[in-house]
């Protein structure tokens, strides 16, 4: 369910773009072929591919679609306190390719876009907002201005109540009144920062 969350406010958003005018690609990352985090190869620092990934994966389309896109919006569950694997894949090679490595200019992205970043998660919206902040401020420096979208305390399951497990550490009644009241704002909410991205 965490996946579906973070994938309907991602549609939220992309309909905020559209809405503006936008043409939007998405790329799920679930989905793609075969893919790596940064291997630290340092091929991005060479002149002939600066800020250039060259690994050649599943990941390389993204990439590239991003560095010739007029804005990005990006989102991932939260599982056991971090964004999930496939998210840290492309957030390592989305900003190690812009590193420079220089002082006086330690980002060579010179094409800034605005970002907005989205995380779902089962703990409550406040719990992972460190988390989220030290992403804004990565992303704002090597990508663009970075704006968030945290929505928390989101269903795990559909039904509660067709599983054997002992849900005690939270009420399945007061979490599906939360999805029934709190999220449809958020999905507004995602789709007014996705408009406000063009």
């Amino acid at each position: 369910m965490q996946y579906y969350h973070t994938d309907t406010l991602i549609n939220e958003a992309v309909k905020g773009a559209q809405a503006q005018g936008a043409e939007v690609q998405k790329f799920d990352l679930f989905r793609l072929e075969k893919y790596t985090g940064c291997v630290s190869c340092f091929g991005c620092k060479k002149e002939a591919h600066k800020g250039s990934c060259v690994l050649r994966d599943g990941l390389k389309p993204v990439l590239d679609a991003i560095r010739e896109a007029d804005g990005l919006i990006i989102g991932s569950p939260n599982y056991l306190s971090e964004m999930t694997a496939s998210f840290r894949a492309l957030y390592e090679r989305l900003i190690f390719q812009n590193l420079t490595y220089n002082l006086e200019t330690p980002c060579c992205n010179e094409r800034q876009i605005p970002v907005l970043l989205i995380m779902t998660s089962n703990a409550p919206d406040t719990m992972y907002q460190y988390l989220v902040q030290d992403y804004q401020q990565t992303l704002s420096r090597f990508i663009g201005n970075t704006d968030v979208l945290i929505s928390g305390n989101t269903l795990q399951l559909k039904d509660y109540s067709k599983t054997d497990w002992e849900w005690t550490m939270f009420n399945p009644e007061e979490k599906q009144r939360r999805h029934e009241t709190v999220f449809p704002l958020e999905c507004q909410k995602a789709f007014q920062k996705g408009a406000a991205l063009i």
